[in-house]
């Protein structure tokens, strides 16, 4: 027992000195790269700065280098997390596994994205990257066809084992979060056209703009980004089909993971009045848009004068120097050259009053802001216009403001679809049929997840814990193709000793700090 402990203490303290270590080296370079980024005063120079040299390539005999030298540690946490095991216990779409397992499959997949791929032919390159493939401490890993192929064996129930595995490791992750994290979840729910040229591909169709494609249907948390449900669904299908069992699993997985409150937002396609009441009664919260028909147009226009309060919206940011100069709006001054119609914003006011939808029992709180708009064509004024938005919810303690600009927030909805349409390539249609793009989109978007699930595992206490928060709120918003470029794409040296394979650094990012920390977490043997 004695020589267990002692060879424990041990091993504990050669990682505190590894950890340690690679602190040190991170803040030598650190300092060398602000020397030379310094403020100075220069004189006129005589030769160019960027200045030839005699360049020379040679193989490495022993050391092999990888350009991705971050993957490591997603891989790493993966596997911490126990993702591999979960969806070889879920899924089963192979008979043999000669030589592949359905883990290695979604992980391909994944690692293909995270490692700055965009579409399945980039398998091709990291299959020949002798590098890559040993820093999984892999032999091989799947070829693009075999990737195609894979993704064609998936039926319905399949993708949603497969999305139910992401969630049941997601929770480990949210597990991890402090208290405050489960004050309340914000799960969004949108859809959006992914268009494809193909002529052959199954289940494809046309919309009412005249796009080809399908149309998924995207079910998130706003409160990390993290898509928890991804549906692809014909392109000429409405935006809210099928939401509201979406919305329902995500209620369901909210509540087992321990949030306190739960609110359901969406657009004014998604305010589906004959759920509104099992909602309520189940005290999952809603704030959707509502559609600005006669009869809640009528209610608004007849409120009475003190009804109305004016919404002022605070500035995006505070001026932390001197204020500049705001620049021409060159838009603008075109449009009234050419006298173009143009419209404009006057002001906005803010009214509330309840309204009992037709399929409800219960009666809620419409939010009504009024927008009180100039018409103009050129310098001329044509005419004044009003129009109202509508938003209809079940909460009855939060003040109007505040609910409009909660409302408001779901636009940040739109930034996560373009991450996974332009970050992740995840929103695409490489294969032939509904399913297996479907099964695409799933195992590409579970690299916005591992993006997500390393921000999430960052520690923020102890004396720095502001600047730790700040850090984590940044990785967590940071964009995805930054994220790669930041915590990915830097270079290493593979060497794989005994039962280790050691990536060693060869250079410094002003992010190095961050990812020493998840480090820190992740050799700690992260425990969920």
């Amino acid at each position: 027992m004695a020589l267990f402990l002692g060879r424990a203490f041990r091993v504990k303290a050669k990682r505190a000195d590894s950890a340690a270590q690679r602190k040190r080296e991170s803040r030598r370079r650190q300092r060398r790269i602000a020397h030379r980024n310094r403020v100075r005063q220069w004189d006129d120079q005589p030769k160019v700065m960027f200045r030839g040299g005699n360049v020379q390539y040679e193989f490495s005999e022993r050391s092999q280098g990888l350009a991705v030298g971050g993957l490591g540690a997603m891989h790493s946490m993966v596997q911490q997390l126990g993702l591999p095991q979960a969806i070889d216990r879920h899924l089963h779409l192979l008979r043999f596994h000669v030589p592949y397992w359905e883990s290695d499959h979604v992980l391909n997949m994944a690692y293909n994205i995270v490692a700055g791929g965009t579409c399945l032919d980039d398998l091709e390159n990291l299959r020949n990257d002798e590098a890559y493939v040993r820093s999984l401490g892999a032999e091989r890993i799947p070829d693009p066809t075999t990737a195609g192929d894979f993704c064609r064996r998936f039926a319905e129930s399949d993708i949603q084992d497969l999305m139910d595995t992401f969630n049941e490791v997601r929770r480990r992750v949210w597990a991890k979060q402090p208290s405050a994290f489960f004050e309340e979840a914000l799960v969004d729910a949108d859809g959006t056209m992914v268009e494809t040229r193909g002529e052959c591909k199954q289940g494809m169709d046309i919309n009412y703009k005249g796009d080809w494609g399908y149309h998924p249907l995207v079910v998130s948390l706003a409160n990390t980004g993290e898509p928890l449900f991804l549906v692809n669904r014909s392109g000429n299908r409405p935006s809210h089909e099928g939401a509201a069992e979406y919305l329902d699993r995500a209620a369901a997985l909210c509540q087992e993971a321990g949030f306190r409150k739960i609110t359901l937002r969406g657009d004014t396609d998604f305010s589906q009045t004959q759920h509104l009441d099992r909602w309520h009664d189940q005290k999952i919260g809603f704030l959707f848009g509502y559609d600005a028909n006669a009869a809640v147009v009528k209610i608004a226009e007849s409120l009475p004068k003190s009804a109305w309060k004016a919404l002022d919206r605070q500035p995006h940011y505070e001026v932390q120097t001197t204020e500049r100069d705001k620049p021409v709006r060159v838009k603008e001054a075109i449009v009234r050259r050419r006298e173009f119609t143009n419209i404009k914003l006057v002001k906005e006011d803010v009214a509330e009053f309840d309204y009992r939808p037709t399929h409800c029992r219960h009666t809620y709180r419409v939010i009504v802001v009024r927008k009180e708009l100039e018409v103009l064509k050129g310098q001329n004024l044509l005419q004044e216009d009003r129009r109202y938005l509508f938003y209809l919810t079940d909460d009855r303690r939060t003040e109007a403001r505040s609910l409009v600009f909660k409302a408001n927030d779901r636009c940040n909805q739109e930034n996560l679809i373009e991450q996974l349409k332009n970050g992740t390539h995840s929103l695409r249609a490489p294969v032939d049929t509904l399913l297996s793009n479907w099964a695409y989109m799933v195992m590409t978007s579970l690299a916005w997840s591992i993006k997500a699930w390393a921000a999430l595992l960052l520690p923020e206490t102890g004396r720095w814990s502001s600047q730790h928060r700040g850090e984590k709120t940044e990785v967590l918003r940071m964009a995805f193709k930054k994220f790669v470029q930041e915590f990915i794409r830097f270079p290493v040296e593979i060497v794989r000793t005994g039962r280790r394979i050691v990536y060693r650094l060869l250079s410094w990012n002003r992010h190095q700090h961050v990812f020493l920390r998840l480090l820190d977490v992740l050799e700690g043997r992260l425990r969920c």
